[in-house]
C-alpha cells in the first residue's frame, strides 16, 4: 500500500516540470496542443505530495498517436485507470518522480485539473486552506491513499462549484474520486 506523504512547497518543482516537459515535447510537438503542469506542485506555496503531475493535451483524434509516441520515450501506458478522458502512464525508470497523463482537450479530467490549479493560484487563502486539509488527511490516512483522495474530494468539489463547472461534470468528477 502506498504511503501518503505531503511536504512543504519546493521551489524546485517548476524547474523539474520544465525539465520533464522538455524531455517529452520533442516526441509530441507536431500534434500536442500543450503540456500543462497540474496538481499541487503547480501551485506556488502549496503543500503537496512530492510528485510532479503533467497533462499532455491533444485533440481527440490524436490520443492513439500520443500513446504510441509516449511509449517510444519509455512511458508505459496504464489505460485510463477508471477515469474517462485521461490516459495514465508510468514514468520511465530513472526519471524524476512524476505522473504523466494524456488528455483530450475537452476532457472532464483536464477541466478538473486546470480549474483547481488556476483557482488555487489566484486564491492564496484557498491554497493555504487546501494545504492544511492535505496535511491533516495525510496524518489521518498515512497508509491509505484511496481514503486520502476520497477525503479531500469535498474540498475540491467546493472549488469546482465556485468556478462554475456543470452539475454533470461535477457528478463525473465526484464519481471518479470516490471510485479509487
Amino acid at each position: 500500500m502506498k504511503r501518503v506523504t505531503v511536504v512543504g512547497y519546493d521551489p524546485d518543482w517548476p524547474r523539474l516540470f520544465e525539465e520533464l516537459r522538455a524531455s517529452v515535447w520533442p516526441a509530441v510537438f507536431d500534434f500536442a496542443l500543450t503540456i500543462e503542469h497540474v496538481g499541487s506542485t503547480a501551485v506556488p506555496g502549496l503543500t503537496a505530495k512530492p510528485v510532479i503531475d503533467m497533462d499532455v493535451v491533444v485533440r481527440d483524434q490524436d490520443v492513439s498517436l500520443g500513446i504510441a509516441r509516449l511509449g517510444r520515450l519509455g512511458y508505459a501506458h496504464r489505460g485510463n485507470l477508471g477515469i474517462s478522458g485521461r490516459e495514465a502512464f508510468t514514468a520511465p525508470p530513472g526519471s524524476p518522480r512524476h505522473h504523466l497523463y494524456l488528455c483530450p482537450e475537452c476532457s472532464p479530467a483536464l477541466a478538473n485539473h486546470l480549474a483547481v490549479r488556476d483557482h488555487l493560484r489566484r486564491n492564496p487563502a484557498a491554497a493555504v486552506e487546501y494545504g492544511n486539509v492535505k496535511r491533516h488527511l495525510a496524518r489521518e490516512f498515512p497508509e491509505d491513499m484511496a481514503a486520502y483522495v476520497e477525503a479531500k474530494t469535498e474540498f475540491l468539489m467546493g472549488i469546482l462549484r465556485r468556478v462554475g463547472l456543470s452539475e454533470e461534470a461535477l457528478a463525473d468528477i465526484q464519481k471518479m474520486n470516490r471510485s479509487r
